[in-house]
């Protein structure tokens, strides 16, 4: 027993972690924000990784959906968030795995009537607990679910970060066209009301009518300024989504083309089917439906007390005295009840939060698919009235040609026909939109990255410099 310290110091030194301090200085990190680029060796590496395949030629020289994903889900703020909390769910598997720790007390005593021997009566004792009904199992299960419904919320972020990406390259594909069409147009308009001054002048119109042309000159003018607003806008947006500034994208050349085949067996109901039962949320909820489960098996366990151990020695005057110790709860006055009501509760909710889920899903699969056949439906006729408007201005110039109408027409004409231009894109960008709201319902990327390709490149982690 002369050796008791030697127990109790090593005990105390049993911990190995020790603690390093890592803060936060916003100047750094908000520089190191600001030093992003397309041209990083990380990503150039992640990007091959993500791929599949080396990249030869390095910064791209042209960047396009597929990439620009990647380097959205290297980047991107929030999918850090999530996968630190991914990180967080997973450490906590460690904490449910731990077996409790026993506890050492040491009752020192001292006999002031005693004349024998030494007065002195130390007693050392263990608490040695025992836990029972596979609590610890049941626990770790529950951990696990946790984690797992953490991991899958990275793909689900994964996946409103690439929308958001899709959408602000169209905005800015969208933008560019329509100014492009917009200055057309602007000329033509102009053009029109120099010849509209010209016949008023000579008494071939009235004055309403070049009021008219001057109003809609106006107006097309402001619309072209409001088309650069936007496409500026989308860049910036571009920039936030990727986690890069605004000037990191100076320069670089965009491929804006968006998928335009849409495989027929996405709008059948076996996609539907898929989607129901492999979406990132669906199977993120059935992780949280899991977890429910098993923390009420974990409350019902609760039931069964857990056994303490406590064996002991005491010097007694000469005797060495020994015992055990056994130590557990009596359930007379509960039996776990109200943790296992609330519990059972949050099961309950949590299967109705599931059934809701995919409710919700059936419905945003639905609107997709009707939305896509109906913007293929208008996309069509808008390009057999461009098809006409096309034709119309072709005869108007032969007939121009030909000394059968004047120049004032043919300008008419080719308004006619730029107006009809700036339908179509409203159209096209409908058809679009509703692809991108399909491909976001199924969860199945329209471009080279494939479902399963597209989970693991989400969930994976690049060391990015987001702190000192």
């Amino acid at each position: 027993m002369k050796y008791w310290w030697i127990i109790i110091g090593m005990a105390g030194l049993t911990g190995c972690a020790r603690f390093e301090p890592r803060p936060l200085a916003p100047a750094q990190t908000a520089a190191q924000l600001e030093a992003r680029s397309l041209e990083n060796a990380g990503l150039k590496k992640f990007l091959e990784q993500a791929l599949g395949q080396p990249v030869k030629v390095w910064p791209l020289p042209e960047w396009n959906l597929t990439t620009l994903s990647v380097a959205a889900f290297y980047y991107n703020p929030s999918l850090a968030v999530a996968r630190a909390q991914w990180e967080v769910a997973s450490a906590d598997i460690q904490t449910a795995s731990a077996r409790p720790n026993p506890s050492l007390s040491v009752t020192p005593g001292y006999d002031t009537t005693t004349t024998t021997l030494s007065p002195w009566l130390p007693m050392f004792s263990l608490d040695w607990p025992l836990e029972t009904a596979g609590k610890r199992g049941i626990r770790m299960a529950e951990a696990r679910q946790v984690a797992l419904s953490a991991r899958w919320d990275i793909v689900t972020t994964a996946w409103q970060v690439r929308s958001q990406l899709r959408e602000a390259l169209l905005d800015e594909q969208v933008a560019e066209r329509r100014r492009a069409l917009l200055n057309r147009a602007y000329q033509l308009q102009d053009q029109l009301v120099l010849r509209m001054e010209q016949r008023l002048t000579a008494g071939d119109v009235a004055r309403t009518e070049l009021v008219a042309a001057q109003i809609a000159l106006q107006k097309t003018g402001q619309d072209r300024l409001d088309a650069e607003t936007r496409a500026n806008d989308a860049r910036v947006r571009l920039a936030g989504i990727l986690g890069l500034s605004a000037p990191a994208l100076a320069g670089v050349k965009i491929d804006y083309s968006l998928a335009t085949n849409l495989p027929p067996a996405l709008t059948e109901p076996g996609a539907r089917r898929v989607a129901l039962t492999s979406r990132s949320d669906i199977r993120g909820a059935l992780a949280d439906y899991a977890a429910a489960q098993a923390d009420l098996q974990l409350e019902i366990a609760k039931q069964y007390p857990d056994v303490h151990m406590s064996p002991g020695y005491q010097y007694n005057q000469g005797d060495n005295q020994w015992f055990l110790g056994l130590t557990l709860d009596l359930p007379v006055l509960n039996q776990n009840q109200g943790p296992i009501a609330s519990a059972a509760a949050k099961r309950h909710l949590a299967a109705a939060k599931f059934l809701a889920l995919q409710s919700q899903v059936i419905g945003e699969i639905d609107r997709a698919v009707a939305g896509y056949r109906l913007a293929q439906s208008q996309a069509g006729s808008g390009e057999r009235l461009l098809a006409t408007e096309q034709e119309q201005a072709g005869a108007m110039e032969a007939q121009v040609k030909a000394g059968a109408a004047d120049q004032f027409d043919a300008v008419g004409a080719q308004l006619e026909l730029a107006n009809a231009q700036l339908v179509q894109l409203d159209n096209d960008t409908a058809v679009q939109r509703a692809r991108g709201a399909l491909e976001d319902a199924l969860q199945y990327p329209l471009d080279a990255l494939t479902p399963e390709t597209f989970k693991q490149i989400a969930a994976a982690s690049p060391a990015t410099e987001t702190h000192p």
